[in-house]
């Protein structure tokens, strides 16, 4: 029925766009055509290389530079958005740390850190873009949740907790939002061979992989792939949902 995905000329913001699964996203939206901000906190350097070689491509990308920690600049970094595109059509909120330990052993900075980012941080920005989305009654957001949110595993109380609230917010904002002909969503990766997954990776890599069904880890453009889908016009009656992304994980 459809011949496209109908992403060229939205303007898409995705949060975490320098690395992993959101520069893997940011690459795919702007291949499609769309006018791509992506928010990054720290590296600058890396922010630039995306940009230039969207544009090199012939691509439209855009960075700022925006802690999501920071509802004001969440909120004034929109609004620019905002004021640059004349609208926003899908929000990704990727942006998402951890602190791996023992319960006992986390220290208060590793709680909170967690829980800001990963928690708070989609708050501010969700809370800064639906505006835009309501005043046009039509919009997409699209949550990067994780298996840990419902199959959390040992050294990750903090992270679970996390996803599980992303889970609980994806679902609760898709009931809020349905009349305005919004929809939310979330995907859920499980191991994906990024930046974040290295240490894990590097000292556990077999018996995690003996617990994926596929036997294999994931790679940053699959879960692209799913959020591209989500942001399509093919999912256009689907919302308040959890897609996973983890190739069988935990399943046996």
């Amino acid at each position: 029925m459809f011949q496209d995905s109908g992403l060229a000329d939205k303007a898409v913001l995705v949060t975490g766009g320098t690395r992993g699964i959101g520069r893997a996203t940011v690459d795919l939206f702007s291949a499609e055509g769309a006018d791509v901000t992506f928010f990054y906190r720290e590296n600058t350097a890396i922010a630039n290389e995306v940009v230039a070689a969207g544009l090199a491509a012939g691509h439209r990308i855009t960075a700022e530079q925006v802690d999501v920690r920071d509802a004001m600049a969440c909120q004034a970094a929109v609004e620019r958005m905002a004021a640059r595109c004349g609208r926003i059509d899908v929000l990704v909120n990727n942006s998402g740390v951890i602190r791996d330990n023992l319960l006992a052993l986390l220290e208060e900075d590793d709680v909170r850190t967690v829980l800001d980012t990963n928690v708070a941080g989609v708050f501010n920005v969700t809370r800064a873009v639906v505006t835009h989305m309501i005043s046009r009654r039509t919009g997409k957001i699209i949550n990067v949740s994780s298996v840990a949110g419902e199959r959390g595993g040992r050294g990750q109380t903090n992270y679970a907790a996390s996803k599980g609230a992303i889970n609980a917010f994806t679902r609760a904002l898709a009931v809020e939002l349905a009349p305005r002909r919004i929809t939310v969503n979330a995907v859920a990766p499980g191991v994906i061979e990024t930046d974040m997954s290295r240490e894990v990776l590097e000292h556990a890599a077999d018996e995690v992989r003996s617990r994926i069904l596929l036997r294999r880890f994931g790679m940053p453009i699959e879960v692209a792939f799913a959020i591209r889908f989500l942001a399509s016009r093919y999912a256009d009656y689907i919302t308040g949902q959890i897609l996973h992304v983890d190739g069988g994980f935990k399943m046996e």
